[in-house]
C-alpha cells in the first residue's frame, strides 16, 4: 500500500486547527510546503513552529502544483477568486472543509471548476487556531475526497497521492452530494445536538449541580459543543439542506420517545432501531487494515467513475500508483 510521491509545492492557504495540522505533517514528511494566513500573529507562529511561511496568498501559492483551502467558508469564495489569480494554471486546487457542495459553487464561480478535487480529512478536536494544531491530528487518518462526477484524472491521482502518501492516510471516493449527506448524520447533526444538551443543561435551575456530578457521558456528548460557536454555526448553515431534514427525523423521534413517556407507554422501538450498527461495535476502523486485501484497479479510462462506485459501496483507497490505484473491500 503506497502513495504516489508528492514532488511539487503545495501550498495551504489557511493556518487554524486543520491548515496548521496539514502543513505540519507535511513539513515531517519532507514534502515542500509553503502556508500562509491571513492573520500577521498566525504566521509569526508558524514560522516559530519551523514552517515555511509567505506574507500573501500571491506569494504561498506562487509555483505551487497542489493549493489547499484551508480557510473558513465564510470567506472560500474571496480567496478562490485570488487562488484563480495568482496560482499556476496547472497547479491542482483543493480542500479541507467539511462541506463540499458550497466550496464547489465557490471554486466554480472563480474559474477553478476543472481543477478543484475536494478533501475531507475526518479528524479534529473541539479546539480551533493554529496553536492547537499538532501534526498527529492527521496522520494516518480516513479522507474523503469528493468529485462532482467529472474530474481530471490527473488531479484526482495527485490528492489521492498527498492522503495515501505524506499524510499516510486512506481515502473514500463519493460524490459532494453523498459526502454532504453522510456528514450531516455523522458530524453537523451532532454538533447541533450537542450544543441543545450543553444548552438544556447551561439553563436547568440545578445547572451548578448537574455539572458538579457530570461524568463520562456528559463529557462525551458534549465535546463538540466547546467548539467556536461561530465556526459550529457557520458550518451547519453550509450543509443546511442535508441537516435540517435529519434534525427534523431526530424531533420526529424524539416526540414520539416524549409521547411514549407521558403515557407510561413503550420506547422500545427507538431505543433498539439501531441494534445492527450497534453489533458491529462503535464506528471508527482504523485508517489502515493491514490485514485486508489490497485489490489493483487500473487506471485505465473512466477510473474515477469506477472509483466513486466502488467506494460509495464501502471500498478504501489505501494507495495510488502510476498505472494503478490499490483499493481494499469491506469484509462481508
Amino acid at each position: 500500500m503506497s502513495g504516489a510521491a508528492v514532488e511539487d509545492r503545495v501550498a495551504v492557504v489557511g493556518l487554524g486547527l486543520v491548515g496548521g495540522s496539514l502543513a505540519r505533517l507535511l513539513a515531517a514528511r519532507g514534502v515542500d510546503v509553503v502556508a500562509t494566513d491571513v492573520s500577521p500573529a498566525t504566521r509569526a507562529a508558524a514560522r516559530r513552529a519551523g514552517l515555511s511561511v509567505a506574507d500573501d496568498l500571491a506569494a504561498c501559492v506562487a509555483g505551487a502544483g497542489l493549493v489547499v483551502l484551508a480557510t473558513p467558508l465564510r470567506v472560500m469564495a474571496t480567496v478562490a477568486r485570488e487562488v484563480a489569480e495568482h496560482a499556476p494554471a496547472s497547479a491542482t486546487v483543493t480542500d479541507v472543509g467539511s462541506v463540499k457542495g458550497p466550496v464547489r459553487a465557490a471554486v466554480v464561480a472563480a474559474g477553478l471548476a476543472g481543477r478543484y478535487v475536494g478533501a475531507h480529512p475526518m479528524s479534529g478536536t473541539e479546539h480551533s487556531g493554529f496553536d492547537a494544531s499538532d501534526a498527529g491530528l492527521l496522520d494516518g487518518v480516513r479522507w474523503a475526497v469528493t468529485v462532482d462526477g467529472e474530474v481530471e484524472p490527473d488531479r484526482l491521482a495527485a490528492v489521492l497521492g498527498l492522503v495515501t502518501g505524506p499524510c499516510a492516510g486512506t481515502a473514500a471516493l463519493l460524490l459532494d452530494e453523498v459526502h454532504d449527506e453522510a456528514a450531516a448524520l455523522i458530524s453537523h447533526v451532532p454538533h447541533v445536538l450537542a450544543t441543545q444538551l450543553l444548552n438544556a443543561v447551561g439553563g436547568a435551575p440545578v445547572r451548578d449541580v448537574a455539572l458538579g456530578l457530570a461524568a463520562g457521558s456528559f463529557r462525551d456528548g458534549t465535546r463538540v459543543a466547546f467548539t467556536d460557536p461561530a465556526r459550529t454555526e457557520a458550518m451547519v448553515a453550509q450543509n443546511a439542506a442535508w441537516v435540517a431534514p435529519a434534525l427534523r427525523k431526530v424531533v420526529r423521534d424524539l416526540d414520539l420517545v416524549i409521547e411514549s413517556l407521558e403515557s407510561n407507554g413503550s420506547a422500545h422501538e427507538f431505543f433498539h432501531a439501531a441494534d445492527e450498527v450497534r453489533a458491529g461495535g462503535p464506528p471508527g476502523p482504523p485508517a489502515v487494515d493491514h490485514d485486508a486485501t489490497v485489490e489493483q484497479v487500473p487506471r485505465s479510462p473512466g477510473w474515477p467513475a469506477t472509483l466513486v462506485e466502488r467506494c460509495t459501496a464501502g471500498a478504501v483507497v489505501v494507495g495510488i500508483g502510476t498505472t494503478h490505484v490499490d483499493v481494499t473491500s469491506p469484509r462481508r
